[in-house]
């Protein structure tokens, strides 16, 4: 394992990654370190139990969309991204840990999701339409910049917020998604293809309707409890022949109630798949748009959480490319990478009060 000064590695276990697949999929880059005013030191986390009835609401006009935010708290700015199938709920344990440790807590529906406008069409969801968003919701809060935290499709479009706009960034904490530089040799969903085969998941998700189609069939509720309890750490694989059946009974685990199933029902009910899933549609376009910032490096100070089960560590390679220093080469400013024993990929659920603390370690020095 090769490793520069201020770069420490946090290993509570660890397995491998999708390098070969990310390596075809994200790239993104960031800020330099700038300290700000720390939140107090004193303050105590809140069980993940404490409830969602101070977390406020409002719409705020970013980029062309309306963009629905949750927030709580005074002090620094902390935004937080969600993945797929999420939305700011995903951080709800977050928003009131880092708003009792002194933050002003921002966590948006992302375009095509949750209370935010869905633009119909894949071209709507490229990495320049969303970091426009986030780039807007910035300004909107009256901030320069913002520490950033993010999770799945959120820590890839926070990559990009990094590569863009530097400048809007004082620190990053990365969820499960690592760097990896643009390959500009070959489009994303084409070496997917080609290495996994049609059955694989962003494959299955590249034809309009029809992974729709099938979801509908299944039913909201099953499809959600399908993904949120995924924690197998292979490859990701929906089968033609079916993906289960509707009166499916899926056990939820501890992390996960069924009241928060019904919250995210009720959100993806009224707006379908289908935003999400454009995020999948539009890799190849971000991958022809990004070609500028081919072998760009991140400049912002950053720290990447995984658990060890999830699927993103679980691939030939990634290991090797997290912990020997290869992210490094492109991160210089990586300062620590945690992996977490047996957790999957929906970490921040998983072990709220775990990632809340790492998130507060980290953001406390800026």
């Amino acid at each position: 394992m090769s490793a520069t000064n201020q770069y420490h590695i946090n290993i509570y276990n660890a397995s491998s990654l999708m390098v070969d697949f990310i390596r075809n999929l994200f790239s993104s880059f960031c800020h330099k370190h700038k300290p700000s005013l720390a939140p107090p030191a004193q303050a105590t986390i809140p069980s993940p139990q404490m409830d969602c009835s101070e977390i406020t609401h409002r719409t705020v006009h970013v980029n062309g969309i309306d963009m629905h935010v949750a927030e709580k708290g005074t002090g620094p700015v902390v935004v937080l991204l969600h993945g797929f199938p999420e939305i700011w709920y995903t951080w709800r344990h977050q928003i009131n840990g880092l708003a009792a440790l002194g933050y002003r807590v921002v966590a948006p529906d992302l375009r095509g999701y949750g209370d935010s406008t869905v633009p119909s069409g894949a071209a709507s969801y490229s990495a320049l339409h969303v970091v426009g968003d986030i780039v807007a919701l910035i300004d909107s809060l009256g901030q320069e910049k913002v520490l950033l935290a993010a999770h799945d499709w959120g820590a890839i479009i926070a990559w990009y917020v990094c590569l863009f706009r530097p400048d809007k960034v004082k620190a990053l904490v990365i969820l499960s998604v690592p760097f990896v530089p643009r390959n500009p040799a070959r489009k994303s969903v084409d070496y997917l293809r080609s290495t996994y085969g049609d059955d694989y998941y962003i494959c299955r998700f590249q034809e309009p309707g029809v992974i729709e189609a099938e979801f509908k069939h299944l039913g909201t509720e099953v499809v959600l409890k399908k993904f949120l309890t995924y924690r197998n750490p292979t490859p990701f694989f929906i089968p033609k022949e079916g993906w289960g059946s509707p009166d499916e009974q899926i056990p939820l685990p501890s992390w996960l109630s069924e009241d928060d199933i019904k919250y995210y029902v009720s959100k993806f009910e009224k707006t379908g798949f289908s935003g999400g899933l454009n995020y999948y549609r539009a890799l190849d376009i971000t991958w022809e748009l990004t070609a500028p910032w081919t072998g760009a490096q991140i400049k912002v100070p950053t720290k990447f959480i995984v658990g060890d089960l999830d699927i993103t560590y679980n691939a030939p390679g990634a290991k090797d490319f997290i912990h020997k220093g290869e992210m490094k080469k492109f991160v210089p400013l990586l300062d620590e990478v945690v992996v977490i024993k047996g957790v999957g990929h929906f970490i921040n659920e998983e072990k709220p009060t775990k990632i809340t603390e790492h998130i507060h370690s980290f953001f406390k020095k800026f």
